[in-house]
């Protein structure tokens, strides 16, 4: 398992920790003039469970993949967070937010896996 991997999986338990749903990965890996190589992306019911899974995210990229993110922005109205990893960003929405922006399916060529929920 590459680093990159190791880390998507460690942002995914991160999420599946604080009961984030609805994870969808987007391996961008391959495509080119992308950003990054994968996209993490998950939703909390609130604002304060977003603020929560963000927070889940950093501990999970730190303890299982010794990764820290260079960037976290969204945090003031934790309405729409993304943390980037270089190579991972993870975009965490709540429910609303996530409907109107449809970063999930901004490339259409990309291979998306959706992580079952754990409840």
């Amino acid at each position: 398992m590459t680093e990159t991997e190791k880390l998507v999986k460690a942002c995914i338990a991160g999420i599946q920790e604080k009961k984030g749903r609805k994870i969808r990965l987007v391996n961008l890996d391959g495509i080119d003039d992308t950003i990054t190589k994968y996209l993490v992306i998950g939703e909390g019911n609130s604002p304060s469970q977003v603020a929560a899974l963000t927070e889940s995210v950093r501990e999970f990229a730190h303890k299982k993949a010794n990764a820290r993110p260079s960037a976290v922005d969204g945090t003031r109205n934790n309405l729409w967070v993304a943390v980037d990893f270089i190579d991972v960003v993870v975009h965490i929405f709540v429910p609303d937010a996530r409907e109107f922006y449809d970063v999930d399916n901004l490339w259409e060529d990309a291979k998306i896996t959706d992580v079952p929920d754990l409840d």
